[in-house]
């Protein structure tokens, strides 16, 4: 896609905001983390969750998966390409994020409960706000800061502005993101206290955390949400900005899609801080490694073994984000993603190993969409032991998460080929809890059933 033209005539301070934005990430992280630690625990709601507003009853969980897997395509593209950053602009030439998994938080004081999509491949928080110039419908108020008592704008001096906007008439400080679709949001970046709704009955406040408040948002954005809450790797994301609360710790437990849908009592959480400490002795750990873009969870896929066969990470590609000129760094690890992609040789060795040892009826893809299907008549296929191999840790992964009922008597494997990009998804990582530690630089997994977590 070609880039927006707002943006691409400020290509030309490109690099220097790069090296800037290295420069100002751990300073950044001291200006926002001047306040005392809290510990807390979300839940993380499915979008097929009866608790999500994207529940269709009579969605069947074929249809679940496959709508799932369909948006993972779309996923992938997010991923390939960067998010440009300038003074003016943090451009994103992309499609927007649909969204996997929801949050309820609240902004303002007095508190105005917003529902937003948890992104991981994401850093700024923003959401729509009144006066609105151009916004997509929601279902849920605007946040009015005019009403909200600890609603800040950032100044022109301020750092934060510097990171990421730039400053128009009246030192506020704007922000402005566009995608590659003509999606878009502007509006001001400001300080506002954040209540985080804690699972333990507990309201969490945290003062003075930076966000965007949007007030022109449009393109294919649906209107059961109202905005991003970034959960990346960069200096403003929400991880960075409460460090001091949480010490650069959170995990989460996700529950296998299959059974998001199908119970009501039971969801997906996220913990930040002490409750994310992953520990155990079945815990494994592998390093995350920092790569150009902060943003991105970057893990070393050294391997998957399918029964007693290894099958080494093998790519013809060079580049693009599967690892850096030191050999690491070659998977995303991606909760918004559903499927896992892999290189396509890679994949091709994979899928050549697992026919070798599945015995069971070959069955195309009506849709094109998956490479590997048999028949099954009760949804599962006697499949064997698959294991993700990282650097230091080993992870058996369930075989309802490799092979999924797409539909009736047919069952496919969830890895696909993808051309220039390696994502460990969503179904892979159900029923572990995985931990991030972005202080000690890893990334912790215990085996869990994330439906009594």
């Amino acid at each position: 896609m070609k880039m927006n033209t707002k943006a691409s005539t400020l290509l030309p301070t490109l690099v220097l905001l790069f090296i800037f934005f290295h420069l100002s990430f751990v300073s950044c992280r001291k200006i926002l983390s001047n306040r005392e630690g809290n510990d807390f625990t979300l839940d993380l709601i499915h979008r097929d969750s009866p608790h999500s507003p994207f529940y269709i009853p009579s969605n069947t969980q074929s249809n679940c998966l496959r709508n799932a897997f369909h948006r993972s395509f779309s996923r992938a593209s997010y991923f390939k390409k960067k998010s440009f950053a300038t003074k003016n602009t943090i451009q994103s030439d992309i499609s927007p994020i649909t969204g996997e998994y929801l949050m309820k938080i609240s902004i303002g004081t007095p508190p105005v409960e917003i529902l937003a999509i948890a992104e991981m491949g994401s850093d700024l928080t923003w959401t729509q706000c009144e006066p609105c110039i151009n916004c997509f419908q929601q279902s849920t108020p605007l946040f009015d800061s005019t009403k909200s008592s600890t609603y800040k704008p950032v100044g022109c001096d301020a750092e934060e502005c510097l990171l990421i906007s730039t400053c128009v008439v009246g030192n506020i400080c704007e922000y402005q993101m566009f995608y590659g679709d003509q999606s878009h949001t502007i509006g001001d970046l400001a300080f506002e206290k954040f209540t985080f709704p804690s699972t333990s009955g507990n309201n969490v406040d945290i003062p003075n955390v930076v966000f965007g408040c949007g007030h022109d948002n449009g393109g294919t954005f649906n209107n059961y949400t109202s905005g991003i809450i970034g959960l990346g790797g960069g200096a403003v994301s929400i991880i960075n900005q409460l460090d001091n609360e949480i010490n650069g710790k959170f995990s989460y437990c996700l529950i296998p899609i299959a059974l998001e849908s199908s119970i009501s009592n039971v969801t997906s959480h996220i913990n930040f801080g002490s409750n994310a400490i992953v520990f155990g002795p079945n815990v494994v750990s592998t390093p995350l490694i920092k790569k150009d873009s902060y943003t991105f969870y970057y893990l070393n896929l050294e391997a998957f073994s399918v029964g007693n066969m290894m099958v080494e990470f093998k790519s013809s590609k060079t580049g693009s984000s599967y690892a850096s000129a030191d050999g690491q760094g070659n998977i995303i690890i991606d909760s918004g993603t559903t499927l896992t992609l892999l290189p396509n040789d890679f994949y091709t060795n994979l899928v050549s190993t697992l026919v070798n040892m599945i015995n069971a009826t070959k069955k195309d893809d009506p849709s094109g969409t998956f490479g590997l299907c048999y028949e099954s008549e009760g949804g599962t296929i006697d499949a064997p032991k698959i294991v993700a191999h990282f650097t230091d840790a080993d992870l058996e992964l369930s075989p309802s998460s490799m092979f999924a009922q797409v539909e009736g008597g047919l069952v496919c494997l969830t890895i696909v080929p993808a051309e220039d990009i390696a994502i460990f998804g969503n179904l892979a990582q159900a029923n572990f809890l995985i931990g991030y530690d972005l202080v000690a630089n890893k990334v912790s997994f215990l085996p869990t059933d994330c439906t009594k977590y």
